[in-house]
């Protein structure tokens, strides 16, 4: 297994082995496990421990006693977890913590030690740009300003259409305000607005959407989700109007640790740093004044693995990526790019964002085939529904959700899909519903053997959706099949019709 060797590096991993990032915050550690250097890497273990080893720094220059012990003893444990896993390429990096306190450089060495670890301590600009990539590998074309919160640090980026602009790194962690303020949040608005105030590069981000990364703002997220009760508990690309952020931040800074406690189900060990981090936000929104907060389950770690990817792969559409693997893994065969073809006559005028989205779900229309019958439609769609896809936001997702559910019930109805339709416009769901049935009847006609599919075509004119299958029809035809049409026309408003 390799520790980030600059040799395994330039040699280029194998990338259908394991790799994994250790990251070392200041407030906590963290070792996620992914299945492969690619596009859309899946994370198959991830596990966090709040050390908290820059609860200190900021008065006494060094890391906290207790944390460095925790911290070793966590590491070896994912060093031993890395190795039972065979992952071949194991990275460790450090942040704000371990480069700002003066025996940041012990830490290193007794974690070589100790482990066999190499930890590489990047500097708060590279952290930055990291933070950016991470970003953009979930959300492709990004725009506007990516914050990275950590204990001890803030990294603040310009995006411009996907491309990465200014950066800067602020001491305005959450560990670094509370200690500085003695735990007493009142005064550190002035200080906080004082570093803002200093970046004039600010206001050419001002109106675009920002995009909060780090493990405190996405507490304030999920905050924001159950008290709005939003139908979908997933932070990536979940996003809240930027004044109404603005205003819940304003709020949870002004709360006290027993508040907060009685407002969330989630973890309690945030609570302490929560009022600091909401504060932080709140400053921040009222200088940039956002269109929207578009927060981001991807940061500083899956910047590091998109880093490493060459060009090209850093160019393929991360949705269409991760689809294709699922479709690889449990779908049993066919072309989805024939499942494309075929339902387009379908939605003439498509641009391409809805053509994505539909391809997407062709390719996803055959994972619930090894499920009981009964559950098909159920499990398939709420596995696409809760799956950590990237480069979709919740509306896009509660789209492959129900076109996957229509696909296995033939209907939109009930209570396991109501929460997904009141993510989409009622245009949306009918194109889902159509789309499902389309899929459907392709899955019924074919078997699920896709390159069938080439013997056949549907047409909708202005009448009649007329399926047209080869003059031997009846290999194909069969009453299923003509009951399958028939749904589909109906909900189109045509009559079914099949020709030789």
């Amino acid at each position: 297994m390799a520790s980030g060797s600059p040799d395994r590096a330039a040699a280029g991993p194998d990338r259908s082995e394991r790799v994994a990032v250790i990251d070392i915050g200041s407030n906590s550690i963290r070792l996620v496990v992914y299945d492969g250097l690619k596009r859309s890497p899946l994370p198959v273990f991830n596990e966090k421990v709040l050390c908290g080893l820059g609860r200190g720094v900021e008065k006494t220059g060094r890391l906290n006693p207790a944390g460095v012990t925790q911290a070793l003893q966590n590491l070896r444990r994912f060093e031993q977890l890395a190795r039972g896993m065979r992952v071949g390429r194991l990275d460790v990096i450090a942040t704000a913590a371990v480069r700002d306190a003066e025996d940041g450089a012990d830490f290193v060495t007794a974690v070589r030690d100790t482990t066999g670890l190499a930890v590489r301590v990047i500097s708060g600009e590279e952290e930055a740009r990291t933070a950016a990539m991470g970003v953009l590998s979930g959300t492709p074309g990004a725009d506007g300003l990516v914050g990275d919160l950590g204990g001890g640090s803030l990294e603040l980026v310009s995006l411009d259409h996907g491309v990465i602009g200014r950066q800067v790194t602020l001491p305005l962690g959450p560990l670094r305000l509370m200690e500085a303020s003695g735990g007493r949040s009142n005064g550190l608005t002035r200080t906080i607005d004082q570093h803002f105030a200093r970046l004039d590069w600010l206001e050419a981000v001002r109106g675009r959407p920002f995009h909060p990364v780090g493990g405190s703002w996405r507490a304030l997220a999920k905050l924001h989700m159950e008290q709005t009760g939003h139908p979908l508990h997933i932070i990536h690309h979940y996003c809240v109007p930027g004044d109404e952020a603005r205003e819940f931040a304003a709020l949870l800074a002004r709360q006290s640790k027993s508040s907060l406690e009685k407002m969330t189900s989630g973890s309690r060990r945030r609570i302490d740093t929560l009022p600091y981090a909401a504060l932080v936000l709140e400053r921040l929104l009222r200088a940039v004044g956002p269109s929207q907060v578009v927060f981001s389950a991807y940061g500083l770690r899956e910047g590091h693995l998109y880093g490493l990817l060459p060009p090209d792969l850093q160019q393929q559409d991360p949705l269409l990526t991760a689809s294709a693997d699922w479709s690889q893994r449990f779908g049993r065969f066919g072309d989805a790019a024939l499942l494309v073809s075929w339902t387009g006559g379908l939605f003439a005028g498509e641009d391409q964002p809805a053509q994505r989205l539909r391809h997407a779900a062709c390719l996803l229309s055959d994972l619930g085939w090894a499920e009981h019958p009964d559950y098909r439609a159920d499990h398939a769609f709420l596995r696409i529904l809760r799956f950590p896809f990237p480069g979709i936001d919740h509306g896009e997702r509660a789209f492959l959700a129900l076109a996957v559910y229509a696909r296995y019930a033939g209907t939109l109805d009930g209570a396991t899909v109501a929460g997904a339709r009141a993510l989409v416009s009622e245009a949306q769901a009918m194109k889902a519903h159509v789309l499902g049935l389309a899929l459907r009847l392709a899955h019924t006609l074919t078997g699920g053997a896709a390159a069938l599919l080439q013997q056949t075509s549907l047409r909708l004119d202005e009448e009649k959706l007329v399926l047209t299958l080869p003059e031997d029809a009846g290999v194909l035809d069969g009453d299923v099949v003509q009951r399958r049409l028939d749904s589909l026309a109906r909900l189109l408003n045509r009559t079914g019709a099949i020709a030789a």
